[in-house]
């Protein structure tokens, strides 16, 4: 079961990487160049949203059946898992760092809605999403992404 998940929660994570990297540089292009806020950028914001919910959701699957983590094992204590990389990685980093940017995407999706113009409505949008985009590419496994 834990790797079909594994492979699931992988993949997924392209298109979350794909589709939260166009959210953030349509709110910056729309944010700079004064544009008006259209249907297509609320459906882009709206579908990184979404994509990126259910990554996490996948991921607090992940979190409690990969063998990577080891907080409810007993077999290690917090100091050990802070001391070796990989497994601060995927017990610690990885996940809080992955909830925060769902937090700030979440978070300017939200606060953007209550706008009623164009600039205000893409500078939320461009605070929050970049903040989450540079987040969420902090904290990748890069090493087992190629």
């Amino acid at each position: 079961m834990y790797e079909a998940i594994q492979i699931v929660h992988s993949y997924w994570a392209y298109l979350v990487v794909l589709v939260v990297t166009l959210a953030t540089i349509n709110a910056l292009i729309g944010f700079f160049t004064k544009r008006e806020y259209a249907p297509k950028d609320f459906r882009i914001s709206l579908f990184a949203l979404i994509v990126s919910h259910i990554q996490l959701l996948i991921g607090i699957v992940i979190f409690f059946v990969s063998p990577l983590v080891v907080w409810f094992s007993g077999t290690h204590s917090m100091g050990e898992i802070m001391k070796n990389a990989t497994l601060r990685l995927y017990n610690v980093e990885h996940p809080m760092v992955m909830i925060l940017t769902i937090v700030f995407i979440t978070m300017g999706y939200s606060k953007h809605k209550k706008k009623l113009t164009s600039t205000p409505k893409f500078k939320i949008l461009t605070i929050f999403y970049t903040i989450g985009w540079i987040f969420m590419l902090s904290r990748i496994p890069w090493a087992n992404w190629f």
